[in-house]
């Protein structure tokens, strides 16, 4: 008790046996002072009144009052202050987020899935998930879950085609708990992948699951237990059919469960039940049927959600945050990407026109410094840098040397004029080669460039050589290459065959692309061997 509260019911005993005192002293004075008997009655009830009110304000301020403001705190539990305001500004950074996401229908659904988020803040219910193999009893362990602590359960629910909700409650636990079956796991087909996708989005929603087994824990089973734990979430190993083993087999097999899940699901969240099991026939012919085997499970969910119940709705809130918020960045990374790439393959031609149009080895050098400088002040703006033009250029140059260091030019070339399949030698044939070689090194540092400011303007630990031998190699690909020369007749050859068709007196024999064929090299053949 407090010690203000202390002081005060000190107090008020003392005034309330004062006013007893006075009270009989009172009586006695007014038995003789009052000569009318009505009167003097009257006063006495009125002390008599007063004195049982403040007896009543009494009991109720330090007796009643306190009791059903237990209560009430009992019946509303409060989730953690702080990691509920993390989630909230989890979400409140989210919805900036998809602001910028430019495709409507993923901008609606992020923003609902973030507004039901927000109604789980507020909710009054844990979300238990029941998850597993098809065959493994999930919905006979909801059937005996729900008849063991409700009551006897209606109609059979079936094959479960998407997840089927239940609500119960347990003693001890203030939150009513939604229980949700979910479709098997581990299923061949198309529909069985499907169902799969669905039964692990809604564990990933669940603030505890159950994870069903009918024998010994295998690995294609493991790995979505596992994966489950990594973000975070609460099990419970649950073996189910323990009836049709022996004591001695069902230690072990419990042994062998908990030996396996070891650092991921606590010793004593691996229980046994038998949630339907078979009927047996009598010698005199009748049959019986065994009540479900449930107590070890429902006494673990109960104290679980007793004693870690709030921390688990508000990891589970905080969970749902951050993985919104990740799949919000991964959409506008991906949008970025896009813009990025159209970028540079716009940039890549025009530097392809530029050097096709002065085949000056110094001017050459120049037109693409300024070219992809230009690339990069634009990149950046997509990604949200605001990058000068010299410092642009230091960086375009940087990466030149980079791609002269690695015998990536050389090879660049190389690769533009095995492709094009005829000889350097010659006006035109120079100049093709020249232009298209620029267009494709260019490429080269433009995607180099998207990783550097998707990576929030750093190379890696790799640095800049790893990123750029990345993209040479990703580049240099049989099926890019076909598709890029074929653009590279139309963008730039074509129009210096029509250029050199203008300028000479008599007609020039065209130019023919021939047809394409794979670039010859051997599986061993590596960026040194451009050098």
């Amino acid at each position: 008790m407090r010690l203000s509260r202390l002081i005060t019911l000190v107090v008020g005993i003392a005034v309330i046996l004062g006013l007893v005192i006075w009270l009989i002293d009172s009586i006695t004075r007014l038995s003789w002072a009052i000569a009318n008997p009505f009167l003097a009655n009257l006063v006495i009830f009125l002390v008599i009144v007063l004195l049982a009110v403040l007896i009543a304000a009494f009991t109720y301020y330090f007796f009643w009052l306190p009791n059903q403001t237990k209560r009430r705190r009992r019946a509303i539990p409060k989730v953690s202050e702080v990691k509920t305001e993390a989630a909230q500004e989890n979400l409140q950074a989210v919805r900036q987020q998809v602001a910028q996401i430019q495709d409507e229908i993923a901008r609606r659904e992020l923003m609902l899935r973030s507004k039901l988020i927000e109604q789980d803040l507020a909710r009054g219910e844990f979300r238990l998930v029941v998850f597993g193999t098809g065959s493994a009893g999930k919905t006979s362990l909801i059937n005996a879950l729900m008849g063991q602590i409700v009551g006897e359960v209606g109609a059979p629910m079936g094959t479960t085609e998407a997840g089927a909700t239940h609500r119960l409650k347990l003693s001890g636990v203030d939150r009513e708990i939604i229980i949700t079956d979910t479709p098997g796991i581990l299923e061949v087909g198309v529909v069985g992948t499907e169902r799969e996708t669905l039964a692990r989005r809604l564990a990933t929603e669940a603030d505890l699951v159950l994870f069903v087994l009918d024998n010994d824990l295998r690995q294609s089973e493991y790995e979505p237990l596992q994966a489950l734990t990594q973000i975070g979430k609460r099990s419970i190993l649950v073996l189910n059919k323990a009836d049709l083993y022996t004591e001695e087999d069902l230690e072990a097999i419990l042994a062998r469960l908990r030996q396996r899940v070891r650092g991921t699901v606590a010793f004593e969240d691996v229980v046994a039940i038998a949630a339907n099991p078979p009927a047996m026939r009598t010698e005199t012919g009748e049959w019986l049927y065994p009540d479900p085997e449930m107590t070890a499970l429902i006494d673990r969910i109960a104290q679980i959600l007793r004693t870690e119940g709030e921390d688990l709705l508000a990891d589970n809130i905080l969970i749902q945050s951050q993985r919104l918020g990740e799949e919000a960045r991964r959409l506008i990374d991906e949008q970025r990407r896009r813009q990025a790439e159209k970028l540079v393959d716009r940039y890549q031609w025009i530097g392809a026109g530029v050097i096709a149009a002065t085949p000056i080895p110094i001017i050459d050098l120049l037109a693409t410094a300024a070219v992809n400088a230009q690339m990069v002040v634009e990149i950046g703006r997509i990604y949200g840098c605001e990058i000068t033009t010299g410092h642009a250029r230091e960086m375009a140059i940087s990466l030149a040397k980079t791609l002269v260091g690695l015998g990536i030019v050389r090879g660049a070339i190389e690769v533009v004029t095995t492709a094009m399949q005829f000889s350097v030698a010659g006006f035109i044939a120079g100049r093709a080669i020249q232009g298209v070689s620029a267009a494709y090194l260019t490429r080269i540092a433009g995607r180099s460039f998207i990783e550097y400011f998707r990576n929030d303007q750093n190379w890696g630990d790799g640095g800049i050589s790893e990123v750029v031998q990345k993209q040479f190699h990703l580049n240099r690909r049989d099926e890019f290459i076909k598709a890029f020369m074929q653009e590279a007749v139309t963008r730039v050859i074509r129009p210096l065959q029509l250029e050199m068709k203008a300028e000479a007196p008599e007609p020039l024999e065209e130019l023919r692309m021939p047809e394409y064929e794979e670039i010859p090299r051997s599986s061993e053949d590596t960026i040194d061997d451009w050098r």
